[in-house]
């Protein structure tokens, strides 16, 4: 029976990630793009002057944080092992030509990214008591009607079991064990996967239950220092193998379109086509675009003018996939470790560093796998409670925290494989109501682009 289950969850897993959902976020983003004109994407720079403005602001309402904030909380939770394992993973398979298609889908999950969160400010709801909450399932209820809640809900339901942090505290745990218990002559077993386990309980319970205002607060420090701490390594690894940067870059270029080193499933007919969905669906899975769980991160800024959180939101996919993801590929390729070495995912990048920081390597990317992880705890909790507090109200919102804690203990304590699978699927459904809303209030969006000058403040 168990066996059953388990083959049934991973084949479920394996669907909800499946060709329909890539359509639906790429096909998508590429029609918003479209009907927009790709104009957000030609206010990247605008989109930097006003990140760089919104550091400073640090008021903002009793429920609400400042846009700095709602933008690295959302990113907590985009920055993760994604980056550093997921990557990995597509270099593994497809070869360095996965890159470029990784590109492909941050260009497209950018457009993305900004209508789904102006609706979020845009559809907000308010609630007697003065406070307002946005996010996909608010945006589909108040923007399309109350008719289509059964839409929302649905949201809300698959986000309450794909907040669940799993599959992050698994990877760490095993990271950890991995570099730093085994070389220090740790026995590894459910003991210490258990300690490991209730440090990550503590901390992030610091952090939760301190509500909104200190998972904000937390992100805003966290997320910059972690992204410099990564990109200092790698360039540490460019540094010191500069001259394999340049063809490098013409491998990633060269690959896109003529793969030689494509180690997985055809697909439309070949090995091009394998290429493609290989790497659109990793830059998919790291970044998010069209989820839904940056919406409800961004639904939470003071930022009163819609197309501005847009704006701010559009950022993520590119310092996540653009930046990050590309300083995880440089590290595995520049190294050349991709080619002689039979490892795959977070193994695959930590034979870079060990051989790119000679020494120190191992140690420097538990620290980033640390942060990253981590990080990312709080705001899946924080989604999470989003969730449960459209489906069961406010004031029961909080208990949410108290089950997506312990299961933190479960994730580092048990393999869990079935479970993983469950998650990641329930996750990847979110896109359907997330999307199917966006597509039918792009108007409203566009509509308002037409009226709103975003460069006069």
């Amino acid at each position: 029976m168990i066996e059953w289950l388990d083959k049934v969850l991973e084949q479920f897993s394996s669907m909800a990630w499946g060709l329909p959902l890539l359509i639906l976020l790429i096909g998508g983003g590429l029609y918003l793009g479209l009907i927009s004109g790709f104009k957000s994407l030609r206010m990247t720079g605008l989109a930097i002057q006003q990140l760089f403005r919104q550091s400073k602001q640090k008021d903002s309402t009793h429920n609400t944080i400042p846009p700095f904030q709602a933008l690295m909380t959302a990113m907590a939770s985009t920055i993760g092992m994604g980056n550093i394992a997921g990557v990995a993973v597509a270099i593994a398979i497809g070869g360095p030509g996965a890159i470029f298609w990784m590109w492909v889908s941050a260009v497209i999950g950018m457009v993305t990214k900004f209508f789904t969160c102006s609706l979020s400010i845009m559809y907000r709801k308010k609630f007697d008591d003065g406070s307002v909450e946005g996010g996909p399932m608010y945006f589909i209820e108040e923007g399309l009607g109350r008719k289509w809640k059964p839409l929302a809900a649905s949201f809300a339901i698959f986000g309450t079991v794909g907040a669940f942090p799993v599959f992050n505290v698994n990877q760490l745990t095993q990271a950890t064990s991995d570099i730093l218990l085994k070389p220090m002559g740790v026995e590894i077993g459910f003991a210490s996967n258990l300690v490991i386990g209730i440090i990550l309980t503590i901390l992030t319970g610091l952090v939760i239950l301190g509500g909104l205002k200190r998972i904000g607060k937390t992100s805003e420090k966290f997320v910059p220092v972690m992204v410099v701490i990564y990109f200092l390594c790698v360039s540490f690894i460019i540094i010191t193998h500069i001259g394999n940067l340049i063809p490098t870059i013409q491998l990633i270029f060269s690959e896109a379109f003529s793969p030689e080193f494509f180690k997985g499933k055809p697909f439309l007919g070949g090995a091009l086509g394998g290429l493609i969905l290989i790497g659109i669906r990793r830059g998919a899975f790291s970044n998010e675009a069209g989820i839904g769980t940056a919406d409800l991160a961004h639904g939470a800024s003071s930022q009163e003018e819609p197309l501005r959180e847009g704006l701010s939101a559009m950022l993520g996919p590119l310092i996540d996939t653009l930046i990050v993801c590309t300083l995880t590929a440089l590290a595995i390729l520049i190294t050349g470790v991709w080619k002689t070495s039979d490892a795959n995912g977070v193994s695959l990048t930590l034979h870079a560093f060990q051989q790119g920081i000679p020494g120190m390597g191992s140690y420097l990317l538990l620290l980033c796998i640390f942060v990253f992880s981590f990080s990312s705890l709080f705001s899946f909790s924080y989604y999470g409670g989003k969730c449960t507090a459209y489906l069961f109200g406010k004031r029961n919102a909080h208990w949410y925290n108290y089950v997506y804690l312990l299961s933190i203990l479960v994730g580092a304590t048990t393999t869990l494989d079935m479970m993983i699978n469950l998650i990641d699927g329930f996750y990847a459904l979110m896109a359907i109501p997330t999307m199917t809303g966006t597509i039918l209030l792009a108007p409203k969006v566009l509509q308002r682009m037409k009226t709103v000058n975003l460069f006069k403040e």
